[in-house]
C-alpha cells in the first residue's frame, strides 16, 4: 500500500499507534520518525524516563503525549495509553516497542489483517528461530506460549511480542490487575476468556549485538512475576473458566436438542 492509502486507513479505521517508552533515548527518535511516515495518530506514554527521552519527545509536537514522573512499568504504560486512545475516540491501538526491535514498515500488515478480523487482537509474530535472537528470549517465548495454551486451549506462535493491534472497544469491560511486563500475558489470556479472537501476522524483528541492546526486563524479578501470574491464571482456568465453558457448551447442546425435538413434533402429521 502507498503511504497515502495507509494514512487514509488509519483515519478510516480510527486506529492509532501506541508507543510506551522508558529510557529509550538511543532509539525513540528514529522509531517516531519511522512511525510518523505512516500516520500522525500517535500516542506516546513516557513511563517516568530519567534520561534524555523527555527532551527528545519535545521534538515531536504532533504526537499525543502522556507523561508521568515515576516509572510504573510497561503494563501500566499500555493501560494509560489505552485510556487516552479511548478518550480520543480511537477504536484500535497498535502497540510498538520503543527499543528498536520492531519495524514501522510492518504497520500496514496489521491494517490489512484488520479487514478480515475487525474484532480481534492481532499479534505481530516474530521469527524467533533466526540466529540473532538471544537464547533466553527464545526460551521465554516457548515458555509463555505453553502456559498460554494451558490457560486458554489456544496455540499462538508468539505470545510475548509487544507489537500488537488491540480492539479497544472489545476490551473496555475487562479488569486487569498487572502493570509490569506480565501485563502482556494477562491481556491475551483475559481477552481470550472473554471470547475475543486472537490472530497473528508475521513481522520482522531486530536484536542488537550483545551489550548494545537496551532492555529493562529484569530476568529474576520479571520472570518471577510472570510465573506467579501464570500460577494464578492456571488456577482460575481450571476451577472457573473451563467449568464455565463446559457448562455453556452443555447448555447450548441441550437447547439445540430440545429445539430439534420440538421441531420434529410440530412437523409430525396429526393422526
Amino acid at each position: 500500500m502507498e503511504p497515502v492509502e495507509i494514512r487514509r486507513l488509519f483515519k478510516l479505521k480510527k486506529a492509532c499507534v501506541l508507543v510506551p517508552t522508558y529510557n529509550n533515548e538511543q532509539t525513540i527518535e528514529k522509531l517516531l520518525i519511522d512511525v510518523l511516515a505512516y500516520t500522525d495518530q500517535v500516542i506516546v506514554v513516557n513511563d517516568g524516563s530519567t534520561d534524555s527521552t523527555p527532551q527528545i519527545l519535545q521534538k515531536f509536537p504532533q504526537i499525543d503525549l502522556v507523561s508521568y514522573a515515576v516509572n510504573q512499568g510497561k503494563g501500566y504504560g499500555l493501560r494509560q495509553g489505552f485510556k487516552r486512545a479511548v478518550e480520543a475516540g480511537y477504536a484500535y491501538a497498535i502497540s510498538i516497542d520503543s527499543d528498536g526491535q520492531h519495524f514501522a514498515d510492518d504497520l500496514p500488515k496489521f491494517l490489512e489483517q484488520l479487514e478480515s478480523h475487525p474484532s480481534s487482537i492481532i499479534i505481530g509474530a516474530r521469527n524467533m528461530g533466526q540466529s540473532s535472537v538471544p537464547g533466553k528470549s527464545s526460551f521465554g517465548n516457548k515458555f509463555s506460549n505453553f502456559w498460554f495454551w494451558v490457560e486458554t486451549g489456544l496455540k499462538m506462535p508468539d505470545t510475548q511480542s509487544g507489537y500488537r493491534l488491540y480492539p479497544l472497544r472489545m476490551m473496555q469491560e475487562i479488569r486487569f490487575i498487572t502493570k509490569k511486563f506480565e501485563f502482556e500475558i494477562e491481556v491475551l489470556v483475559r481477552s481470550a476468556w472473554r471470547g475475543i479472537e486472537l490472530t497473528h501476522v508475521p513481522v520482522r524483528v531486530f536484536y542488537a549485538e550483545k551489550g548494545k541492546r537496551v532492555s529493562h526486563f529484569r530476568p529474576f524479578k520479571d520472570f518471577t512475576r510472570i510465573s506467579v501470574l501464570n500460577t494464578v491464571l492456571v488456577t482460575m482456568a481450571l476451577f472457573y473458566i473451563k467449568p464455565r465453558d463446559l457448562f455453556k457448551r452443555l447448555k447450548k447442546k441441550t437447547s439445540e436438542t430440545s429445539y430439534t425435538s420440538n421441531s420434529l413434533i410440530l412437523r409430525s402429521p396429526i393422526l
